[in-house]
């Protein structure tokens, strides 16, 4: 692992791990994981706010006051709130994404769940979704939340990770093995 992705898994796991002690010694992990949603739909939206947390050209008051009222619109819990202006004050925010990512594998490992990453073709249909998770949870044995993804690449299928399993079922990964074994036969 590089230097500065190691010193940013770090702070993140450190940030994370304070979080998520206190979420759960004041019994809020539902509102910790409503706050982690916001905020990752937030920084997918929002271009200006993912350049807010790594722009030097900004100072850390204006960090700060900027990502204040961000959490105060978007109604994030006092911890959270909190967190965020203290990383804000020692430029941290960098490591926002790894923070949410390290407290939605918590948040999973306290509720016995595992995320499953499945990118597909087209959207889900509700009932596609039901049967994937069914499917995921009589394989591996846990409950399982999902974290779509549209790939129009893919042309069709699915690519689903789970941990360190990966299921490729997608068209393109077949063309791709088709086209591999034509090579050998020519």
């Amino acid at each position: 692992m590089s230097e500065p992705a190691s010193i940013s898994t770090g702070i993140a796991q450190r940030y994370a791990t304070a979080v998520f002690e206190l979420s759960k010694e004041s019994k809020s992990l539902k509102s910790l994981e409503a706050d982690i949603d916001a905020l990752e739909g937030a920084l997918s939206e929002s271009a200006d706010l993912r350049n807010l947390l790594v722009s030097p050209a900004y100072s850390r008051d204006q960090v700060s006051q900027a990502i204040t009222a961000v959490a105060k619109k978007m109604k994030l819990s006092k911890t959270v709130s909190g967190t965020l202006g203290l990383m804000a004050s020692k430029r941290r925010l960098f490591a926002l994404p790894q923070v949410l990512a390290a407290l939605t594998e918590m948040l999973a490992a306290e509720k016995g769940e595992v995320t499953a990453d499945v990118s597909s073709a087209q959207a889900l249909t509700p009932a596609q979704e039901k049967d994937l998770v069914t499917t995921l949870k009589s394989r591996i044995g846990k409950d399982i939340k999902l974290k779509l993804t549209v790939d129009e690449t893919l042309i069709g299928g699915l690519v689903i990770k789970v941990g360190s399993q990966m299921i490729d079922t997608s068209i393109r990964a077949q063309l791709a093995a088709l086209k591999n074994s034509m090579k050998e036969v020519g």
